[in-house]
């Protein structure tokens, strides 16, 4: 009964959209752009959780979606007349290519690898870590800003 159950449950779960990876679903990696091409111009674009994803218009049919913080929210474009041209979900995930995460217990590090290691602002790292990168990072942004 339990084997049953098993792959009943597989089987529901292959058949919901996001296990059949449909295209419904945009992925942008944080801190990353994605160009989104669309069908029609854009007259209006909705973002469901600016504070996940950002949109900028670079023309009327291409869209730079940028990754803001992790998670799921969406994105809707309406074209003239009020027509929908785009209407689908952007889920922002991690990129960890040439990273490295230092576990401590349950405080994480986390260091950019490409190739010698050098500390990493990433959201959910140790709060120690992630404020004294954070603070040497914006002290050089502001150094390198001039005023005009």
């Amino acid at each position: 009964m339990r084997v049953s159950l098993l792959l009943s449950l597989l089987l529901i779960a292959a058949a919901t959209p996001a296990a059949a990876g449909t295209s419904d679903t945009l992925e942008v990696a944080v801190d990353h752009a994605r160009i989104l091409k669309i069908p029609q111009a854009a007259e209006t674009i909705i973002i469901g959780n600016p504070s996940i994803v950002d949109v900028t218009v670079h023309d009327a049919e291409t869209l730079v979606l940028t990754g803001r913080s992790y998670g799921v929210t969406n994105v809707v474009v309406i074209g003239a007349g009020g027509n929908v041209v785009f209407d689908d979900s952007v889920i922002v995930t991690s990129f960890e290519d040439h990273s490295v995460r230092i576990y401590r217990q349950a405080a994480r590090t986390t260091y950019a690898c490409a190739p010698q290691c050098e500390p990493k602002v990433v959201i959910g790292d140790e709060v120690g870590a992630f404020a004294q990168a954070a603070g040497q990072f914006a002290a050089r942004e502001g150094m390198i800003k001039t005023d005009n």
